[in-house]
């Protein structure tokens, strides 16, 4: 925590505003307001305290009776003979109350003062990062970042982190795309990995979380749990909303349709994430999802105009970077042609696949 500003040089500065403000009410000479514009003149700090105690008792002075009575005093904080008379004063709006407390509540003020200042300046020192950076891949590509504190990012294709660690929690956004996160144990240090929809908070575990809004589980965030435990809440307007869902190794959660969380599923967690290896596993995809997700990875050529042959399904593990024997296997396995045309391949109905 940092030190708190010393408060000897800002103690005087107010003691003298808070003096002259008593000295004012009680009425000055010609040579006295000389004296005080001199004083208010020699130093831009004295101004802004001055100016300061005004608006503290302009402040008071404008409270009902009923809050004022509800403010108390410390006894210790007046002379014996001035406690009855500051309280009626008090009550009643007097002038004679607001120069009998002017010296103790400037006081208060100023404790006030440093305190707030003191909890605002550790506030803004805790909210300084200690580490900020963007990693981004192009479509086709991948990358592994090492953070400072330890913790290994995998990044898939097309996909943006923005990476913040602060001194009490470390932060990632998924604006899209999908990473695998293996994220050093820290209980003192949380870790949230945000997207528009989703916070998924963990202390030291390994999951993956796919924000794409194409090709598999288009228009949905997915967290899937190799190990350890993570906390997945849903967000509106960038707080939680909803009740949290507690994952283990081996679940699975994805946002449904309706802006909530879809009921929690046991996946294996290899199938799930064999993205890392350059390969992706269809199991009963619509044909037209299966093609926009070697999209992501890069031009396929592959297109598809009737919506029967889209949402025909395909089973089967392929490689992401082979869209062409993708493709040239599917009339082997789906009653569809290929039609080459333009440099494009329309897949189109065929006849069934003949079985062997």
């Amino acid at each position: 925590m940092p030190p708190l500003p010393d408060p000897a040089g800002e103690d005087a500065l107010y003691a003298a505003a808070a003096e002259w403000q008593v000295r004012r009410q009680d009425g000055l000479n010609d040579d006295e307001e000389a004296a005080f514009q001199a004083w208010l003149a020699a130093d831009d700090r004295r101004q802004a305290a001055y100016a300061r105690m005004d608006d503290v008792w302009r402040g008071l002075g404008e409270l009902p009776a009923a809050a004022v009575a509800q403010l108390s005093v410390p006894s210790r904080a007046l002379p014996a003979s001035s406690r009855e008379p500051a309280r009626r004063g008090w009550l009643q709006g007097g002038l004679q109350a607001w120069r009998d407390l002017a010296r103790p509540m400037a006081t208060a003020v100023l404790a006030v003062g440093v305190l707030g200042a003191g909890w605002l300046g550790w506030q803004h020192w805790q909210a300084q990062p200690l580490f900020s950076e963007v990693y981004a891949t192009a479509r086709g590509q991948s990358m592994d970042v090492t953070l400072p504190d330890g913790s290994v990012l995998k990044l898939d294709t097309a996909t943006r982190v923005e990476v913040t660690l602060y001194r009490d929690r470390r932060q990632v956004r998924l604006p899209k795309g999908q990473a695998m996160f293996t994220v050093r144990a820290d209980a003192a240090q949380p870790f949230d990995v945000l997207t528009e929809q989703v916070r998924v908070t963990v202390v030291g575990t390994r999951f993956s979380v796919r924000n794409t809004r194409a090709g598999l589980g288009q228009d949905s965030v997915a967290v899937q749990v190799e190990s350890g435990r993570v906390r997945v809440s849903m967000l509106e307007g960038g707080r939680p909303s909803g009740a949290p869902v507690l994952l283990g190794a081996g679940q699975y959660v994805q946002t449904g349709a309706a802006g909530q969380l879809a009921a929690v599923e046991t996946r294996p967690t290899r199938g799930a994430m064999l993205w890392r290896e350059g390969r992706v596993n269809f199991d009963n995809t619509p044909l037209a999802q299966a093609v926009a997700e070697f999209e992501r990875y890069g031009a396929t050529r592959l297109v598809i105009r009737d919506p029967a042959v889209a949402a025909l399904r395909v089973n089967g593990s392929f490689d992401l970077r082979r869209a062409d024997a993708f493709g040239k296997a599917l009339p082997l396995v789906l009653p569809v042609r290929l039609l080459r045309a333009g440099g494009e391949t329309e897949i189109a109905a065929g006849q069934a696949a003949s079985k062997k």
